[in-house]
């Protein structure tokens, strides 16, 4: 991961586990894909204060003097734990409650209108500082450096079985800590293998002293990141835990959102991500303040190491942990799969290429196989998956420059005062699509994914061209084809799309309080936080894309506009040529009604060709739902042991039922 290791991990709200991304269990000695990608980096060495201005603009505020630049693109940096083994100020636990409860109330309230956020995340943020000052001194620390604590690491993890030859464990300066090589390591060697026993998992969760708790609460049961962190901060508190050696090695702090200072979040204003922003800091303090009191008051927290010292502090640093490393592994029966934290392995950095992480349930171990040829003494990277740099920055606390799989979110829906909304709402619906969605804009080309694409002919339809998609013996076909871009609907269909499109990210562009040029100009001139120059980075590679598409837009509607004019004939789809669904640019060639977003799970099997046709026609003539629908995927931050090559439609799917998941998981 970048940022000095971390592995693979998620958003918060996140509950994956493997090795780099999902995709299922795998027997066998062939690895699985991996899961989640890695934490952010820890801090090289002791604590670093951050100053930041004051009323400044974002860049200006943000500027540290003093430099503690990091390269952005490898794992986030952390501070390394400090001195000391506990608390000594005392506050009564009344007080805090007091304070829990209103934080708890503010954060149940209903999302606030359009512009409210930021004065929401104040006034929350005003609230867990008050409770973090009264709190100041009591949270569990470590003595030493975190390197202090790599070779009682490795000397555990060799005498439990988990392969220490071939690396080490470096502070790579700018991407924080990683592994190095130690000898010629050959690409698709097995380099790196972790048995069971050594992962922190929802299941050791259950059977440790969190047990009878996880037991009664029904948020620990249905959320497992927080199952997870929740073991992670008993475990930590407890001396004699079996994975102290793997606990003393985590960073203290991460460079997510979570530790941003205002003015560096100030920076995210106006973005596209920020919004992600404001419901992580939510739901974290929401959740510590829910917990708190079940600490307080439930019996069976009574015997739990938390009892007496349960700070806010300690539960950022738990979610943080678990949200930059936990990745989905199968249960040891291979039925299903559960979150788990991967030591030694969640060291490596990520970078571009293949997801080579999986999980041998033959030998009941994770294993990783090498990316690429390593050479001694050069540093051992593995890819954490598909994610965009706002997934990176929120989840995992670090920013990758040149990242090919970057993309922006963006909103779209049907309007119900449309006159010929039912009309465009069956036609979605068949083609497996909602009537109002998240969708991205990707940072390569096209632009666009066959769900967008699909979604935008049908935004744009005639009536005339909506019946002739509901009606006859050629519908199915053409539901069919709506996300291939070899079979335009129409010329004009195709120019009022890319006409929409171009205005759609043009209006977008101009909702940011900074151009790509100020925003260079300041990377370029400002002395900037490690943190504030992720922010301005992920600010300016937002306005990159939306750029992008407004010029592929452009050059798009003027080709149709142009075939338009010619009368060029329309390409028709014929039943008795699938072989070219299956070659056009990108993930457009496949068809909507096939795909099998829910692969990820690792439980899906896909249709075969021949059963999603015969499925889609018997559902002509009435909704597509089930298993021919568009499944509602997890978040980001929970993508299953998926390989890494998903598709954008995979991403997409994900995107569009963040809101809806993401609220169902984390209602307290």
């Amino acid at each position: 991961m970048n940022g000095g290791g971390g592995g693979p991990g998620a958003g918060p709200e996140a509950g994956e586990v493997g090795l780099g991304r999902g995709g299922g269990a795998v027997s066998g000695r062939r690895p699985a894909p991996p899961v989640r990608p890695p934490p952010p980096p820890p801090r090289p060495g002791g604590w670093l204060r951050r100053t930041v201005g004051s009323g400044l603009d974002c860049g200006a505020a943000a500027a540290r003097k003093g430099a503690d630049s990091q390269k952005m693109g490898k794992k986030s940096r952390v501070k390394t734990q400090k001195s000391g083994t506990g608390a000594t100020a005392t506050v009564s636990p009344k007080e805090i409650l007091n304070l829990t409860s209103e934080l708890l109330q503010k954060c149940s309230s209903p999302t606030p209108g359009p512009g409210k956020e930021w004065e929401e995340y104040v006034q929350i943020r005003s609230l867990v500082e008050k409770i973090r000052k009264k709190q100041k001194g009591l949270s569990v620390t470590f003595d030493g450096k975190r390197e202090d604590y790599f070779p009682d690491l490795m000397k555990w993890a060799s005498e439990n079985g988990a392969s220490v030859e071939g690396f080490e464990m470096v502070n790579f300066k700018e991407e924080g800590f990683g592994l190095r090589a130690t000898r010629d390591i050959k690409a698709e060697e097995l380099f790196l293998w972790v048995p069971r026993k050594l992962l922190m998992t929802v299941e050791s969760a259950k059977n440790s002293v969190l047990g009878p708790l996880y037991s009664q609460d029904r948020i620990l049961q249905a959320m497992g990141n927080i199952a997870l962190a929740f073991h992670l901060l008993c475990e930590r508190a407890s001396p004699n835990s079996f994975w102290q050696p793997y606990i003393q090695t985590l960073p203290s702090e991460y460079d997510t959102p979570l530790y941003f200072e205002e003015e560096e979040v100030r920076c995210l204003q106006s973005t596209q991500a920020i919004h992600d922003v404001f419901s992580q800091y939510k739901n974290t303090a929401r959740q510590y303040a829910y917990f708190y009191k079940v600490i307080q008051t439930h019996p069976h927290a009574s015997k739990l190491p938390l009892k007496d010292s349960f700070t806010y502090e300690d539960y950022r640093w738990a979610v943080s942990s678990v949200m930059t490393r936990q990745n989905q592994i199968p249960t040891e029966d291979g039925s299903r799969v559960t979150l788990a934290l991967i030591p030694l392995w969640d060291m490596c950095n990520h970078t571009s290429g293949l997801i080579t992480t999986g999980y041998n349930l033959e030998d009941d171990r994770c294993e990783c196989v090498a990316l690429q040829d390593f050479r001694a003494g050069e540093q051992i990277y593995i890819f954490y998956g598909t994610r965009s740099n706002a997934e990176f920055v929120i989840h995992s606390g670090f920013f990758f420059d040149n990242n090919s799989h970057d993309r922006v979110k963006i909103k779209l829906g049907v309007s119900k005062s449309d006159r010929l909304y039912a009309m465009k709402a069956e036609v979605l619906a068949r083609a497996g699509i909602p009537t109002s969605s998240v969708f991205a804009l990707h940072f390569t080309e096209p632009p666009i994914s066959a769900q967008l694409l699909a979604f935008l002919r049908v935004f744009c339809m005639t009536e005339e061209e909506l019946k002739e998609h509901l009606l006859g013996d050629n519908a199915i076909d053409r539901i069919f084809t709506l996300g291939n871009s070899e079979f335009p609907v129409s010329w004009d269909n195709e120019v009022k799309l890319w006409t929409f499109l171009e205005d759609r990210a043009s209006l977008l562009l101009k909702t940011y309080k900074t151009t790509i040029e100020e925003d260079k100009a300041v990377l370029k001139t400002h002395d900037l936080s490690v943190r504030a120059t992720m922010a301005i980075k992920l600010r300016l590679g937002e306005k990159e894309i939306l750029e992008k598409a407004v010029k592929s837009a452009g050059v798009n509607r003027e080709y149709y506009r142009k075939r338009m004019e010619e009368r060029a004939p329309l390409p028709r789809y014929e039943e008795s040529n699938l072989g070219l669904l299956e070659g056009s640019v990108g993930d457009s060639s496949l068809p909507l009604v096939l795909r099998n977003l829910e692969e990820e799970a690792g439980v899906q099997e896909a249709l075969s060709l021949k059963e999603a046709v015969s499925k889609a026609k018997a559902a002509e003539n009435g909704l597509v739902n089930g298993e021919n629908s568009i499944p509602n995927g997890t978040r980001s931050e929970n993508e299953n042991l998926n390989p890494e090559g998903s598709k954008r439609a995979n991403e997409e799917a994900k995107e569009s039922s963040s809101g809806s998941t993401e609220e169902a998981r984390e209602q307290l």
